[in-house]
């Protein structure tokens, strides 16, 4: 296993990043210069994209490039500080103010990115002597959430609330807290939100989801995994991204007032990270409406959902089980899905192929991500080109 950088020494880098190309591991980025819906303009080709999280296609919406227009005229290009000196402005106040209505949740707060939320929460609820029960297929950010909080770590299987429960059970930790993503980023399928905060309540615990995947998309008008399920409880914190199905950038974390203001006081990347420009959050606060008021969206994604995957059915890969708009296909080997992502992309799609660290070693997939921007001739292109990829 090639050392961390930290220990490396200089000749050290050319060796590691050799051991990452023999293991089909190295990550590579893409250019993109141009977007129209679904289609990028990536390194000179123009691609139909299956690769993006904007699972409403927002990230265009004239109404948020209007309001960031608008905003831009008003407040500038940049927040000028932390929202604890004077970064924080009225559209931020006011978005914050409508999140927190939004997801039904006394009050909201706002962070420029949903790592920064998860690494700055969780070290701020819990420390030295508490304990943290995570999902085995939680996100790098809840996972490095965790470690920096210092708190005793107990990892459960991947949605195994009896397991969960006997952990709980047997802590003896003075607070305990139940970390989950709501939607699961690279298996597409749902946490059992309504069990876990059972369990939560029963053992004296708090629930913190991740609803980065679910806001948006899930629960009357697109309110999120806890409204989907309809669930409510003080133990409940509720955290999503906003780069996503919002097709902005940033996150928010909501919950009781006091938990909140708690979370304002103690999360260092809150505190200590200069605030977001207003053209981005007048943006979201312009992007939240349409998320409101135009339920054909997620209507259109869950048609699109059916008819890819009844187009897949056959197909010798393996398709897990999702009805979000995740859709991943296992094909296993780093090497093998590497050459289906480069078969695909001459046919002109684009859809990426996930390898170790991202998935287990053996688990590579290709992970497509579904968005009201696609129509149903851009799945049908799709699902044709899988079915030749996959028998070739």
């Amino acid at each position: 296993m090639t050392p961390p950088f930290a220990t490396m020494a200089p000749d050290d880098f050319e060796a590691g990043l050799a051991a990452l190309d023999h293991a089909g591991t190295r990550r590579s980025r893409r250019v993109v210069q141009a977007i129209d819906g679904a289609r990028l303009r990536v390194d000179g080709q123009w691609l139909l994209s299956f690769s993006s999280n904007d699972y409403l296609g927002l990230s265009q919406h004239p109404a948020a490039v209007e309001a960031a227009q608008r905003a831009a005229a008003q407040y500038g290009v940049g927040a000028g500080a932390s929202p604890l000196v004077n970064g924080h402005s009225a559209a931020h106040e006011a978005l914050e103010r409508e999140l927190a209505d939004f997801v039904g949740l006394p009050r909201a707060l706002y962070f420029g990115a949903g790592y920064l939320a998860n690494v700055g929460v969780v070290p701020a609820l819990v420390g030295r002597g508490d304990a943290v029960f995570s999902d085995a297929l939680n996100h790098a950010c809840l996972i490095d959430g965790a470690r920096l909080a210092r708190a005793a770590i107990h990892v459960y299987s991947h949605n195994d609330v009896a397991l969960l429960d006997r952990l709980l059970g047997a802590s003896t930790a003075r607070r305990k807290l139940v970390l989950t993503d709501a939607v699961f980023s690279m298996d597409g399928d749902i946490a059992p939100v309504p069990q876990l905060l059972d369990l939560c309540e029963r053992h004296d615990a708090l629930l913190l989801i991740d609803d980065a995947h679910g806001f948006g998309v899930l629960g009357p008008q697109g309110r999120g995994t806890a409204a989907h399920f309809g669930v409510r409880s003080p133990r409940l914190i509720y955290m999503a991204t906003l780069g996503k199905a919002a097709g902005v950038a940033g996150a928010f974390v909501a919950g009781p007032a006091a938990a909140v203001e708690w979370l304002l006081q103690r999360s260092r990347t809150y505190i200590f990270a200069t605030a977001a420009p207003a053209m981005i959050i007048e943006a979201l606060r312009a992007n939240l409406r349409v998320i409101e008021t135009q339920s054909w969206r997620r209507e259109h994604l869950g048609l699109l959902n059916e008819q890819l995957r009844d187009g897949l059915a056959g197909l010798p890969w393996q398709l897990l089980p999702s009805s979000t708009a995740i859709q991943p296909i296992i094909v296993g080997g780093n090497q093998a899905v590497l050459e289906a992502a480069a078969a695909l992309r001459a046919q002109g799609l684009w859809v990426p192929a996930i390898r170790p660290p991202t998935v287990p070693p053996g688990l590579a997939r290709l992970r497509i991500s579904l968005s009201a921007a696609h129509s149903q001739a851009d799945v049908a292109q799709l699902v044709t080109a899988l079915q030749a990829v996959a028998a070739a």
